[in-house]
This record gives structure tokens, sequence and C-alpha cells, in this order.
């Protein structure tokens, strides 16, 4: 079970110079939700790179500070293209009594006798999985073991992937999330023999054909 991961936050005036903001180590952000008023906030950057770590979008995050206590879920980061630090952050302030539908990691654990035994290749489809469920019932990831895959061709779809209590798939039940396939085959580049004799012939005419015509002698 995960701990409620906890993120200090201030109240930040809209007119306030976002340039200086993020030079001062703080990054905009905004929280909104069914029945809250949307807030303008500022959060640490290095604090937010952390959470963001730690959490994706399915974790529940606590927002605290200058009177404001509130839960919340990752619902959007800006990042800067090239250095990937995050410019801004939007946060979704949840009805508790309400399902919400994100999407999950997965996380693969365990070892496929195709690919150990036979030397398979894994292809992993997806990456994380929609599901549906009360906010305090969202799992942090979900595991999918693939020591199932032990023959080419197997795989795993969604519908077999263990869900918690409260927890519903909202993907397509028969979507693949992982596969084995053979290993490729590497064709070997046929090679021509080079008939030698020929080429010197080929030249031989070539330095006949390029030769100085000899003028006739009167």
């Amino acid at each position: 079970m995960y701990g409620m991961l906890t993120l200090d936050i201030q109240k930040r005036d809209k007119n306030i110079d976002l340039g200086k903001l993020r030079k001062d180590g703080m990054v905009p952000a905004v929280f909104y939700g069914p029945g809250v008023e949307s807030k303008s906030i500022s959060v640490p950057l290095i604090a937010l790179k952390k959470i963001l770590s730690e959490a994706g979008e399915s974790t529940v995050i606590k927002l605290k500070g200058d009177g404001i206590d509130v839960d919340v879920l990752i619902n959007d980061v800006d990042v800067h293209p090239v250095t990937e630090v995050p410019l801004h952050a939007d946060f979704y302030a949840f009805d508790k009594t309400k399902t919400v539908e994100v999407s999950v990691p997965l996380e693969y654990i365990g070892v496929s006798p195709a690919v150990k035994d036979l030397g398979g290749m894994l292809m992993k489809v997806l990456h994380e999985i929609k599901v549906e469920a009360l906010p305090s019932n969202l799992p942090h990831e979900l595991t999918v073991d693939i020591s199932s895959l032990v023959q080419f061709d197997d795989m795993i779809n969604a519908k077999d992937i263990k869900l918690p209590a409260g927890v519903t798939l909202m993907e397509d039940p028969e979507e693949t999330v992982v596969t084995v396939t053979a290993p490729r085959e590497e064709k070997e580049e046929e090679v021509v023999p080079i008939d030698l004799s020929k080429i010197e012939v080929e030249k031989k005419g070539k330095k006949d054909e390029e030769a100085p015509v000899e003028e006739s002698k009167e």
C-alpha cells in the first residue's frame, strides 16, 4: 500500500512574472474540479520532479499550504521540449464519492520461457491500461506476469490482468498487452562471383578505344 504523497504549495498571484517565478525554482500550477473553485498556485520544482518520478496519474496527491488542503490527481504537466523541465502543472480535485477513469502504468514481472529457452522476442504492446474506480481504490500500478508466455505467439490480453477489488477495466478486453514472437532470421546476402578475366578484357578494350588514331603519312 502506497502512502499519501504530499506536495507543499503556495497561492499564486495571476499577475506574477512567470519567468521570474521559474528562475526562483517554482513552477506555476492550477487545481480545479467539481465543486472546487479553480486556484492558481506554485509548487517547488524539485519537489514536483520527485512527485512525478514516484506517481502516475492514478496516484492521489495531497496539495497542502497557504490554508489549502486538497487531494488531487495529476491531470497534465507541460514540460520544456528540450530540457524536459516541468513548466506548468494541472491538478484535478476529484469528487471522492464518484469514480474516475485513469491510465495505470503496467509493471512487467517474471521470466518468459519462450524468451529464455526459445530465443523469442518479447513485444510489449501496452505500457498502461485504462481503468475506472473510486479515487481511494485506484492502484498505483498493475503487474503483468510474463512467465505464462511459454510458446511463440503466446499473449496476455487486457482481460487477463488481475485487477484489485473495486477497479473496472476500461480497455478492450481482447487488446493485446504483451506477446512473444519468433526470432527474426537473418538472410545471408548472395555473393556473386567476380569474373576477373572479363574485367581485364573490358578494360583493355576501353583502352584500345581511347588510344589516339595514328595519322597516315603521305
